[in-house]
């Protein structure tokens, strides 16, 4: 072969390998670009998924975000063992509460937060837990805080009973029934309810007989009571407004 054809050819090599880094810049540059372009849209995706359980630094299901919240194997309530022990030997009737227990509603749709314990803390979404003491009177969404045995406290919701809502806000006493509550019913009761131990209670506010406070007549004023018996009630109707 000429020494000219040797030079033509190697001009065409180098010609080819030009050509061929170009195409592969540009590849690189076009894929770059594609990457870069993937990661900006993520961000603005939403991001669809059925439940998301967060963990401590020990391993431990902390919080709990579904529809419904997804199961957690350190939680108390989801434990008829641990629900056992740590709750039914309050009761006068162990066995009885555990057969009540079992027809609680413990799932949600929202987000449930667990201390290190695995007890419920504080509930936020839609139907909440049912208390471990007992089933609501009805459905609906709200916000329960729990003592560090999970016991209700304090919560603040809507309830429906009997088709009619009901938005309360409830401070409970360390035997687990309700002692101030705040509370407002369609077409019924609106007021203020304060209970003590010995079974007195204060009502203020107005409600409609038989609705409620258990009234033959219904009130709007201020209504003293012991256990179910009205003891002293005061009227608006009975204030007298000074000359």
């Amino acid at each position: 072969m000429s020494e000219a054809s040797n030079t033509a050819r190697i001009a065409t090599l180098e010609r080819q390998l030009q050509t061929q880094r170009r195409l592969l810049g540009g590849a690189l540059v076009v894929g770059v670009i594609a990457l870069l372009a993937g990661f900006a849209s993520s961000t603005r995706d939403v991001i669809r998924t059925r439940g998301i359980v967060i963990v401590d630094d020990r391993g431990r299901e902390r919080i709990l975000i579904g529809a419904p919240i997804p199961a957690a194997a350190n939680r108390v309530r989801t434990s008829p063992a641990r629900v056992e022990r740590a709750w039914a030997s309050r009761f006068p009737d162990p066995q009885q509460y555990m057969r009540w227990y079992a027809g609680y509603r413990h799932s949600m749709h929202g987000m449930l937060v667990l201390d290190e314990n695995g007890y419920d803390r504080l509930a936020i979404g839609d139907s909440t837990p049912d208390p471990n003491i007992g089933k609501r009177i009805g459905a609906g969404p709200g916000i329960e805080i729990n003592d560090a045995q999970g016991f209700e406290r304090t919560g603040y919701g809507m309830l429906t009973v009997a088709g009619k809502d009901r938005v309360v806000l409830g401070l409970d006493g360390e035997d687990g029934e309700e002692a101030v509550v705040l509370s407002v019913h369609d077409g019924g009761t609106a007021g203020l309810s304060v209970r003590a131990k010995n079974g007195r209670s204060i009502f203020l506010g107005a409600s409609p007989a038989d609705l409620g406070l258990g009234l033959k007549d219904s009130i709007s004023g201020l209504l003293l009571r012991r256990g179910d018996t009205a003891v002293h009630r005061l009227s608006t109707e009975d204030v007298v407004k000074p000359e």
